[in-house]
């Protein structure tokens, strides 16, 4: 199921295909391990493609079609040996999901400077099965767009401190706040 990108316009996509740039001239952009050698290659105009005319699960699907995924990645155990698994199955939504989905906060985060607003609202933005707590907690909150902007560039494919994305899978994402 995708997410619901409740202010992915034309704006907000212009925004992030800049904050994509911004990453790929900093020599920063994630690359997932999942992402075979190829995949890594082709990983940032299919990105890009995404951001321009789709969404998370245009990506997904393109990380699929492109077959842009190893099939086995290595896992260390709790004994400290490692073993080889198969990537699971649903890795193409996950990586596209969560960088969509930076993508888009990035870019309203930038958006919202622009305008002089002071806050963006959290909201979930997916539907999930069991919802955490802390997850819970969050929507209907606001967050300020420059901390978080600075938090998000900072923190590429990593929890951020400022609590957003959240982790993975929690559904969350910002929102423009309706006017008074």
């Amino acid at each position: 199921m995708p997410y619901e990108f409740r202010n992915l316009d034309a704006r907000t996509r212009r925004l992030m295909l800049q904050e994509v740039e911004r990453d790929i001239a900093a020599g920063v952009l994630y690359l997932s391990p999942r992402l075979s050698e190829q995949g890594q290659g082709d990983y940032p105009n299919l990105l890009k493609g995404a951001i321009r005319e789709g969404n998370d699960t245009t990506l997904a699907a393109a990380l699929r079609d492109w077959n842009c995924l190893n099939t086995e990645e290595e896992r260390q155990k709790a004994d400290g040996t490692v073993s080889t698994v198969k990537v699971p199955s649903t890795a193409a939504d996950a990586i596209a999901e969560d960088e969509f989905n930076r993508f888009y906060m990035r870019a309203l985060c930038v958006r919202a400077l622009e305008d002089g607003l002071e806050n963006l609202t959290v909201y979930r933005a997916k539907a999930v099965n069991s919802p955490r707590a802390a997850s819970q907690a969050r929507r209907g909150t606001d967050i300020a767009p420059e901390a978080l902007l600075t938090d998000l560039r900072a923190h590429i494919a990593v929890d951020v401190s400022l609590g957003l994305p959240a982790g993975r899978n929690t559904g969350l994402s910002l929102e423009i706040p309706a006017a008074p």
